[in-house]
């Protein structure tokens, strides 16, 4: 009996290994992994991307979170923001700088550091966190510590305790990250393995999940062993709506929108009713307000570039012999260079494009505004506002009252400087009704 219970066993055992096998197939199978993708400044809509992926991944409990990223760096505020939903995120969070030939500079060096798996591909370098948003970045040639500002002093302090504090949090190289902020030094990604700053060094996303299976991850939940290997990799791409507002996000674009906006308005002032220039300058001053407000502004620049326009405004109204117009146009000028406050190149304008800018809004004014200022100076040629100024024929004596011809039309006529001869040149001077007001036109001109 002993041996048959044996032998009934063995089919009991077989169907349960069966069964694990089949539910780790099928685990495996079930496993993802978002990937989200990040190229260019760190700004508002970078920041409320990712937060939508993590949740995402979040609601769909997937095994991890993939921010593929290429950054020359960004707004300290966002960076922040990103940091900190990495920080009680309830999934696994990879930072991958890549593809190859991609950088993880400035913000970007924070949020690699936070990442629970940090990783590089090849040919690629983070670092030079130096909060260039305030002043510039320590390099040869920069003013000494003892010379900065206490502002950014502040600023380089502040940066560095937080790089210190998260380095602490997922037992990174501090020390490097210190030197990262006060230096701006960089490294490369086998560099970056050999000083504990990253943990994986991956040519692909599927290398880097390969690589990643197995790793624990303090997440907000507590402690997680990542299942990676053969997962599922889904791309989640920006929406339509943050990639229209990740691209008029860039200072350029802003700039742009902005010129567009006060060219718009002031068009719609100079011809009140034109209404499609009003339409214009309303919707691009509505997304240079949205665009300025993700970007580092200097309201000083922005409030010379609208007194540039109206000054530009003023000058159709006002006789200042172009005064007010080379007024404008250095306002404009200056408050273009001015704009952003920030020394970061990702954040500075084309000097083309404000060189480009200034001279169109020039041309403009010198072509368009001065045919607006002649018409608008021009005598009317119809109606009795036609007729001032018009000479005019006597048909009877002006004694003061007659009849004159104008355009072969016969008027009544009264005459301010003395008796008229029939055949007699005049000069209408007021119009009252069906009556004109005339003097002669030989005393207008001084021989009679």
């Amino acid at each position: 009996m002993g041996f048959a219970m044996r032998w009934t066993r063995i089919p009991v055992l077989f169907l349960t290994v069966i069964w694990a096998l089949s539910v780790l197939v099928a685990s495996a199978a079930d496993s993802r992994v978002v990937v989200l993708t990040v190229k260019g400044a760190i700004n508002p809509v970078v920041a409320s991307y990712i937060d939508r992926g993590i949740t995402q991944a979040e609601s769909e409990v997937a095994s991890a979170v993939v921010i593929q990223m290429d950054t020359p760096g960004g707004l300290d505020s966002s960076m922040r923001e990103i940091v900190q939903r990495i920080l009680i995120s309830r999934v696994p969070v990879i930072v991958y700088v890549a593809p190859q030939g991609a950088r993880a500079a400035s913000a970007g060096t924070f949020i690699l550091m936070a990442a629970h798996i940090a990783a590089m591909a090849p040919n690629t370098a983070t670092g030079a966190a130096h909060p260039v948003a305030i002043g510039a970045p320590s390099t040869p040639g920069a003013p000494a510590p003892e010379t900065r500002s206490p502002t950014e002093a502040k600023a380089e302090n502040d940066a560095v305790a937080y790089i210190k504090s998260i380095a602490a949090e997922r037992k990174r190289n501090a020390d490097w990250a210190e030197k990262a902020v006060r230096e701006s030094v960089s490294v490369t990604e086998q560099e970056a393995l050999s000083l504990n700053v990253i943990d994986i060094v991956a040519p692909d996303v599927a290398s880097l999940l390969a690589q990643a299976e197995g790793r624990q991850a303090a997440v907000s939940t507590g402690t997680v062993t990542l299942r990676t290997a053969g997962a599922q990799a889904v791309g989640l791409e920006m929406n339509f709506v943050e990639r229209w507002l990740f691209t008029i996000s860039d200072p350029n674009i802003a700039y742009i929108l902005l010129s567009l906006a006060m060219t718009g308005l002031f068009l719609e002032l100079a011809n009140p009713g034109a209404i499609l220039p009003g339409i214009v300058g309303g919707i691009s001053l509505l997304l240079a307000l949205f665009s300025l407000g993700m970007l580092p502004v200097n309201y000083a620049g922005v409030l010379l570039i609208v007194l540039a326009f109206i000054l530009f405004v003023a000058e159709v109204f006002v006789t200042s012999h172009g005064m007010l117009a080379i007024g404008g146009v250095a306002s404009l000028t200056i408050g273009s260079l001015i704009l952003m406050s920030s020394s970061a190149p990702y954040f500075a304008i084309d000097r083309r494009l404000i060189a480009a800018v200034v001279l169109t809004i020039s041309a403009f004014f010198v072509f368009v505004v001065g045919a607006i200022i002649r018409s608008h100076r021009r005598r009317a040629s119809t109606g009795w506002e036609g007729l001032l100024g018009t000479r005019a024929k006597a048909r009877t004596a002006l004694n003061p009252e007659g009849f004159v011809f104008v355009e072969g039309e016969r008027w009544d006529a009264i005459s301010e400087d003395g008796a008229v001869e029939p055949g007699e040149e005049v000069i209408i001077t007021k119009v009252d009704g069906l009556r004109l007001t005339v003097t002669r036109a030989t005393r207008k001109s001084g021989r009679g």
